[in-house]
This record gives structure tokens, sequence and C-alpha cells, in this order.
């Protein structure tokens, strides 16, 4: 019997948590929760998940980037892949690095005040992240993928079948 793909959602709002566990539940996917960046390194160690949904603000406004940059750096964690959910709005691009076109959104005065870019390439999918930490330094890594807030079914599903 196949067992079901465990996913781990990392979110301190439980309305958002709720409404992910629902979605994926009814599409037999095991459903771990964490609400802060101490609590899912704890379930990534003890659950092992296929995938792990981060949120970005947590306890701070960076936890979510903290989290991911720290399961990339873990011999522990770095196979197992995830997506960063937020309501900031996507830029995307066509060229063939996502972490030089933050580099030119950076230096665009419409965009270089931004705390965080999130940077999607829409021919072959490849994402990153770049933001400004509270002393101004940069700082970037590559994600796997987005997910918008609100909470869409019809859009997080394949999004997370893409990487599962």
């Amino acid at each position: 019997m196949k067992t079901a793909k465990k996913i781990l959602i990392v979110d301190d709002d439980m309305d958002v948590i709720i409404t992910l566990q629902t979605i994926l539940k009814s599409k037999n996917y095991e459903v771990v929760t964490a609400m802060n960046k101490g609590e899912a390194l704890e379930k990534l160690r003890a659950e092992k998940p296929d995938l792990a949904i981060l949120d970005v603000m947590m306890t701070t406004h960076f936890e979510g980037f903290e989290l991911a940059q720290e399961m990339l750096s873990s011999d522990e964690f770095k196979n197992i892949p995830f997506l960063i959910q937020s309501s900031i709005d996507i830029l995307t691009t066509t060229k063939a690095s996502v972490q030089e076109m933050a580099r030119q959104y950076r230096k665009d005065p419409n965009f270089k005040d931004l705390r965080v870019l999130l940077v999607k390439n829409i021919k072959d999918g490849t994402a990153g992240i770049d933001y400004l930490d509270e002393e101004g330094k940069t700082h970037w890594f590559n994600v796997r993928g987005f997910i918008r807030k609100p909470v869409d079914a019809n859009k997080i599903l394949p999004e997370i079948e893409k990487h599962i």
C-alpha cells in the first residue's frame, strides 16, 4: 500500500493552517504543522516531511526566510523541498538567472527599497528570494516555488504536485 506523502505547514496563522490542512487532507496528504521556526526544526527532524510550506512573517518579519536558509545549509534538511507562502507580489522574468533579475530590480528606483523581492522565471519555473535584513544587507536563496495568500486550492495543489 502506498504511504501518504507528508507535508509540513509552517505558519503562525491558525486560519491558514486549517485551510491548508483541509485542502491537503482532501487529497490524502498527511499534514504536520508548526507555528514558528523552532517548532518547524523539531518537526523536520522528527517527521521527515516530503515537502514543507513556509510562511514568511511569523515571530519576526524574516523568520520563514531564516528557516529556509537553515534548511538549505543543513545536511539534514537540504533535500526537503519547500515552497514559500506569501501575499507579497511575485516579480516574473524570462531571464535565465532569477538572481541576476533580482539584482536588476534592486537597482531600479521603483523596487530598490523593497525589503523583499520574490522572483520567478515564467519559462523554466526557477525562483528565488532577495531580501534586505535589518542592517540593510541583501540575502539571496533559491526556492522551488511560491504559494500566494490567500490560499487557492486550484493553484496550490498543482504547485505542490510539481515538487512532491
